[in-house]
């Protein structure tokens, strides 16, 4: 069950706030300086990405070592590769549940996080589409997509509007009152991916988020996202197993192996 944590900086002084299965995640966020409900970009242009030098290590461990990318405004990137490559640490912190050991990257012209520096998250301008949806169970389908507009204490008569926009978009007008439980797992995915657009955010970061479905399911959806993508125009980090699926969605493919980039490529 999606749970609210709080985990503390390393000051002990400020409370973050993180969404996810367990308590175990939440010691992967990395310590910032303070914590705030405002600071969003609303409605700000895709925004390419500059990574340069980037490494993360844990303790003794190197995850990643020396990636440098850049991602053009309003494009979408793969992420390919095995299990523990270090695709998901690479998205951890583009979304800021982690701080690089060294190097930089760049939102646009912004730098949002260095050895010595980590943007929190909820200012980074961001959607995120988790793996295993991390919907709220008790909230309809329309209180889970709206949450994000909450949060941005945009006005209600807004949220409703740009509510019923997305759901549209998504093709679930019709499910906006049911409960999670009561949808199937390719619903319960478009509802995750409605919710990580609702706020327009300059990036989505997508990470494995159709592993769950099976085949059939999976390319329809992955087909129905690569669209989206396409219309919306949103710089977009797509992590994924599946080379086809990165075919689909991606306008350029980075296989990453032992944490390194070891080849940049297009479908």
């Amino acid at each position: 069950m999606p749970c609210l944590f709080v985990h503390s900086s390393l000051s002990g002084k400020t409370p973050l706030y993180f969404y996810g299965r367990n308590a175990r995640t939440a010691p992967y966020i990395c310590p910032i300086q303070r914590v705030s409900t405002m600071g969003y970009n609303d409605g700000d242009h895709p925004a390419t990405i500059n990574i340069t030098g980037l490494g993360h290590r844990f303790v003794d461990l190197a995850v990643l070592d020396d990636i440098n990318l850049r991602i053009p405004a309003g494009t979408t990137l793969a992420l390919l590769g095995p299990s523990g490559c270090g695709k998901s640490t690479l998205l951890r912190l583009l979304a800021g549940l982690l701080q690089p050991s060294h190097g930089q990257i760049y939102f646009g012209d912004r730098l949002i996080a260095s050895s010595h520096l980590c943007v929190p998250p909820e200012q980074r301008n961001i959607g995120m589409v988790f793996q295993d949806y991390a919907l709220w169970p008790h909230m309809s389908v329309a209180q889970n997509v709206d949450f994000p507009l909450q949060m941005r204490r945009v006005a209600r008569a807004e949220r409703h509007t740009r509510v019923a926009a997305v759901l549209e978009r998504v093709g679930l007008s019709d499910f906006a009152s049911r409960r999670p439980a009561e949808l199937s797992g390719g619903q319960q995915q478009r509802v995750a991916l409605a919710r990580a657009i609702v706020a327009e955010p300059g990036i989505l970061l997508f990470d494995e988020p159709l592993s769950n479905l099976d085949r059939d399911l999976r390319d329809s959806l992955c087909r129905d996202m690569a669209r989206l993508l396409a219309q919306l125009h949103t710089t977009a980090i797509y992590v994924t197993h599946d080379r086809a699926e990165a075919g689909i969605v991606a306008q350029h493919i980075a296989y990453m192996a032992k944490g390194r980039i070891v080849e940049l490529t297009t479908p």
